[in-house]
């Protein structure tokens, strides 16, 4: 069965049908309360002015969970620079669960060039890494409406110098334990989320 949202009920509602007892209930959405939208709709949809830049980013599972990400928050594109891998595969598919038949991609052999010219066309570009002066996520004043795009690095050995100085700063997810380290699909949904966030307002 596929993730669907929750969402409270009060026991008047119809989940006191059930016979719970509980004071609170949490009833799932059916699928066709999702108001999922079909991959033309999506297509003609509004986009969020955000790109995605992955980066040698080697696992096909990772780049399936980003595609679906970019899905979940209406970003404008993802572009996949030097051997990250394309769709089609099966290994993507798996977990992109058909977002990549949604979410516009290019692929790029230079992960620096890319960024390079995403700022000749007017988007700010943030690569997010741990650095020194990198701006934690949840302090960053991203301008509303600006385009902008992150990149995202390879599993082990992160983003590359040289793309790292041709962005226009560093986004960091602040962490408290001992890892400080994210893989790189769960450091997409959050940074995703979080720039995204402002527009939720004007939705629900």
């Amino acid at each position: 069965m596929p993730w669907s949202t929750w969402r409270w009920c009060r026991p008047t509602d119809e989940a006191v049908a059930g016979g719970s007892s509980l004071p609170l209930y949490l009833v799932k959405k059916l699928l066709s309360e999702l108001e999922r939208k079909s991959v033309e709709a999506f297509r003609q949809a509004d986009k969020r002015p955000l790109r995605v830049v992955l980066d040698n980013v080697r696992s096909m599972h990772n780049v399936g969970s980003v595609f679906r990400s970019a899905d979940a928050f209406l970003v404008e594109g993802l572009d996949l620079c030097g051997y990250t891998p394309c769709p089609p595969h099966r290994d993507i598919h798996k977990t992109a669960l058909g977002a990549t038949e949604t979410v516009t991609w290019q692929s790029f052999p230079d992960a620096a060039e890319r960024v390079r010219v995403l700022r000749a066309e007017g988007y700010a570009v943030w690569a997010v890494e741990q650095a020194h002066g990198s701006l934690l996520l949840h302090q960053w004043e991203g301008l509303r409406g600006q385009r902008q795009a992150v990149v995202f690095g390879n599993e082990v050995e992160g983003i590359q110098e040289e793309v790292l100085q041709a962005c226009n700063g560093c986004l960091e997810i602040p962490q408290l334990g001992m890892k400080h380290s994210l893989n790189i699909s769960v450091a997409a949904g959050i940074v995703l989320w979080e720039l995204c966030r402002p527009y939720f307002s004007e939705q629900i």
